[in-house]
């Protein structure tokens, strides 16, 4: 299992959330809801958990 730390704008986060979910290689166990960085109101960030998928 891999836990993923994504950080970019909520458009950036939403579109790489959709390239996982759709990847028949790897199984998405859970994604975080989007948190704001210190600083900047354009950057978030995301934390992923995926696993290879068992063929």
């Amino acid at each position: 299992m891999l836990k993923i730390r994504l950080q970019g704008t909520t458009n950036d986060l939403k579109w790489f959330r959709k390239l996982l979910e759709r990847d028949r290689r790897i199984q998405v166990l859970s994604i975080s809801d989007a948190y704001t960085n210190k600083g900047t109101n354009k950057y978030y960030r995301v934390y992923a958990e995926v696993r290879k998928n068992k063929k």
